[in-house]
């Protein structure tokens, strides 16, 4: 086994951390795993482009390309940073993300509150229910309190007043897209639409149920699936390609 971890799961918010933990244990088991953390206050506008370059910034030391995975909002950053450094990502592993990868469920939450005339707190309950299946009174509230948390202090370029719009495209790198079948937020059909701008190296695996935290009630279905697809990935070259520098004189 090498020294240094050679996969990254990306996270953009502390309240959502939680889901991702039974699936980062089960590969931790096979292979060594590092999560990247990224962290705003209230006080701060949300951005994208401020996340892309310091995850640019924690990977440029690394010798090798490494493995990402992200979970909705985290899965739309890899999107981007595998476009921009396709060269640092050996490859993508995306989690209830669609063809359209910026709609998440945040994104479904401004969409019906800006035309359901429901409070913050109903509509978040409403949620919880769609997210998860589940309509049991005590457990709910505390879902409701971890999406509110989310939506106060986690990455998004939604809000009330705009929801951002990225159109499907493919990645220069091979690709694993997993989703749920039962995923209200992420559909059937924004999975499958995906094959349209797959490459021979990449997949779509469906979990039978598990809802948009289907990684959280299946951490080995999907486990299996992510080394799976790891394992058909060729190595890569011993070492990133230096940088070089002109000279002027």
């Amino acid at each position: 086994m090498s020294t240094l971890p050679n996969v990254l799961c990306l996270s953009t918010s502390k309240a959502l951390q939680g889901f991702d933990c039974p699936l980062l244990r089960y590969l931790a088991q096979h292979t060594l795993i590092e999560q990247w953390e990224f962290s705003q206050s209230q006080d701060e506008p949300s951005s994208l482009d401020v996340a892309l370059v310091l995850l640019h910034d924690y990977l440029k030391p690394k010798a090798q390309p490494i493995h990402l995975i992200g979970h909705g909002i985290n899965g739309l950053l890899g999107i981007l940073y595998a476009r921009q450094h396709p060269e640092r990502v050996r490859s993508l592993t995306l989690l209830s993300v669609g063809v359209y990868p910026a709609m998440n469920w945040q994104a479904q939450y401004y969409f019906n509150r800006s035309f359901l005339g429901c409070s913050r707190q109903i509509l978040l309950a409403q949620m919880g229910t769609s997210l998860f299946g589940r309509k049991d009174r005590y457990w709910l509230a505390g879902i409701v309190d971890i999406l509110a948390k989310d939506l106060d202090f986690g990455l998004s370029p939604h809000s009330l007043i705009s929801q951002m719009h990225l159109s499907p495209g493919s990645v220069p790198i091979p690709l694993l897209v997993c989703g749920s079948k039962n995923d209200a937020i992420v559909d059937v059909n924004a999975l499958s639409g995906w094959q349209t701008y797959f490459k021979e190296s990449d997949r779509l695996w469906m979990c039978p149920s598990g809802r948009y935290f289907f990684h959280y009630f299946h951490p080995q279905a999907v486990g299996e699936q992510i080394l799976s697809f790891w394992e058909s990935i060729p190595y890569p070259s011993p070492t990133l390609a230096p940088v070089e520098f002109l000279s002027l004189a």
